[in-house]
């Protein structure tokens, strides 16, 4: 038998200028209406700085559990600095931040990790978080690609800290960095915890993220190598001229996928 997986909609699928104008609120709203079961909150879509202060992400997390939806915390900080060192003060304001909405996972860029994990201090910052910290492959080379990754999983294992965090799986992003989905959801399924459902369509420059085509046979590929039990995040553009409809469409489908 196959079960419904969790479904979320992420802040920005509605539309960014929209987010930033109305705020996070309506759309947590909206995405309740279409059945999800999970919604993203994007740092980068606050209208204003102020909306990152604790009291407002507790005042939001509120209704967003109100509506019955756990939440995502998504920070485009990363992780590690471009000189390979762990950010520490990255990791301890996004944790924070994520802790007073009352997140279930906290969402980081990768950045530029390069050989040391440094799991133990990983490890000593999320100590104790009722938050799950994930990173996520981005479009830039740095903190995109496959090898990085690989890398980072494989030096917390040496370490002794594997498990100290999961990893968000981008489908679409991979494209931006070269990388064929399917390749890289077969290095690295068993660290996968949340995944953004999006396509790349164009070339260069012009590369956007686009909505997959239901009967995409290598979207559905990736999927199935992809652990089923994880959440999937609707990341691509809704219809903008009905929004409703579109995103109670979408969610229905990807939950069955």
């Amino acid at each position: 038998m196959i079960h419904a997986v969790e479904v979320a909609i992420v802040a920005s699928a509605f539309g960014a200028d929209l987010v930033r104008t109305a705020g996070h609120r309506k759309w947590a709203e909206a995405s309740k209406r279409a059945g999800a079961t999970g919604f993203e909150v994007r740092r980068e879509l606050f209208g204003y700085e102020a909306d990152a202060a604790a009291q407002r992400l507790e005042a939001l997390g509120q209704r967003i559990g109100e509506l019955g939806l756990w939440s995502v915390y998504s920070t485009p900080a990363s992780l590690y600095a471009p000189d390979g060192q762990l950010d520490t003060a990255a990791l301890r304001g996004a944790l924070d931040e994520a802790a007073a909405l009352g997140a279930r996972f906290v969402k980081l860029q990768l950045g530029g990790f390069a050989h040391h994990a440094d799991g133990e201090a990983i490890a000593g910052l999320t100590r104790g978080a009722k938050v799950r910290l994930v990173v996520e492959n981005g479009q830039l080379t740095r903190g995109g690609s496959l090898d990085q990754f690989v890398g980072l999983f494989d030096a917390l294992a040496r370490e002794g800290h594997a498990g100290v965090l999961g990893m968000t799986f981008d489908i679409g992003n991979w494209a931006w960095c070269g990388v064929a989905p399917l390749e890289a959801a077969t290095a690295l399924a068993a660290h996968v915890e949340y995944v953004h459902c999006k396509v790349a369509a164009g070339e260069g420059a012009r590369r956007f993220a686009a909505a997959p085509d239901a009967g995409d046979s290598w979207f559905a590929a990736v999927l199935e190598k992809l652990p089923r039990h994880v959440p999937r995040g609707i990341e691509f553009p809704l219809d903008a001229a009905n929004i409703d409809a579109d995103a109670a469409r979408r969610v229905a489908w990807l939950a069955a996928a």
